[in-house]
């Protein structure tokens, strides 16, 4: 039976409804971890306030520290964790449809495959950010009735581990600080406070939009591969594109992402063809075309090995 896109070893976790906004806080230790194989219908927004976290969307991956505002777009796989070594992960977050202007103003911090790292912001503006996000959350319970709640006090992160599942731990904030925007005041109140932390991070952050530790060229690299996995990449292009020998490029990326440039090609493509089979009803030799393989034989090939049937098996399964 063929797996998704990007099949995941965690149990999937179901996302809010994308016409609601939800907002929340977590403080969660080693062992918090969410997969959704199918992505969300909703825009994912990240606040880091304390600890480390790690954030993947289709081929693009972050981690995320303090004063670190992350963004997940809809509709591709993600995965985010309590980050390799971290004691714990703190962090507001927000499900919701993103207003149209956002989307430029996170440009500048994409990292591939709707995947936005806006780091870091200064600390002379987290202060203002924080109080959004306390003020979203009383917003959110707003009936439209009377004046709004006052802010959310300030509280300490509780130190106990979090739920046992995947839903648990998604659906238990700490101090049970957790609010849904039903009403159509509750919602717009709650965006407009959204807007303003988007605004401040993306016009006042500064620097490399990535805390991964990786050296900037290997991101770089994978940028390249992410943004047309169907070019003719070889390791020598990959190396000149990033001003490195090709020698000293494939030993860098090969230590840091602990697969060869090729492999990681290989996954990149094996992505997007499925992608493209999911989507499209383009014919499978063009798929396999358009995704870098010149040969549909070994596509076939290593299209099953990759996703446990032959392409298009894998549609028809997918359309069933």
């Amino acid at each position: 039976m063929p797996v998704s896109a990007d099949q995941l070893p965690e149990p999937a976790a179901p996302s809010p409804p994308p016409g609601l906004v939800t907002v929340g806080r977590f403080d969660q230790r080693p062992g918090y971890s969410i997969s959704r194989p199918g992505g969300a219908d909703s825009w994912l927004f990240v606040w880091t306030t304390g600890g480390e976290g790690r954030l993947t969307q289709g081929a693009a991956e972050t981690g995320a520290g303090a004063g670190d505002l992350v963004v997940l777009g809809p509709d591709l796989p993600h995965h985010y964790a309590v980050a390799p070594g971290a004691r714990h992960w703190a962090f507001w977050w927000v499900h919701c449809q993103a207003r149209p202007t956002w989307t430029d103003w996170l440009r500048p911090y994409a990292l591939g495959d709707r995947l936005y790292a806006v780091t870091p912001v200064p600390d002379g503006v987290r202060g203002r950010l924080e109080s959004a996000f306390r003020r979203m959350l009383t917003d959110a319970r707003w009936t439209g009735a009377g004046a709004p709640p006052e802010g959310e006090p300030e509280t300490e992160p509780r130190e106990e581990p979090q739920g046992e599942s995947e839903e648990e731990s998604e659906g238990a904030a700490e101090d049970g600080r957790v609010a849904v925007a039903h009403g159509t005041a509750a919602r717009e109140l709650t965006l407009c406070s959204l807007e303003s932390v988007v605004l401040l991070a993306t016009a006042t952050a500064h620097g490399e939009p990535d805390r991964s530790g990786l050296d900037v060229r290997i991101r770089q690299a994978e940028a390249l591969i992410a943004a047309d996995p169907g070019a003719p990449h070889t390791v020598e292009s990959l190396a000149a594109g990033v001003s490195l020998s090709a020698s000293r490029f494939a030993h860098l990326f090969t230590q840091q992402l602990g697969r060869s440039p090729m492999r990681a090609l290989l996954a990149a493509r094996l992505l997007h063809a499925a992608r493209l089979l999911e989507a499209t009803d383009l014919p499978v030799e063009r798929v396999a075309a358009a995704s870098g393989f010149s040969s549909p034989f070994h596509f076939n090939r290593v299209f099953r090995q990759r996703y446990g049937a032959p392409p298009g098996a894998y549609r028809a399964g997918l359309r069933r």
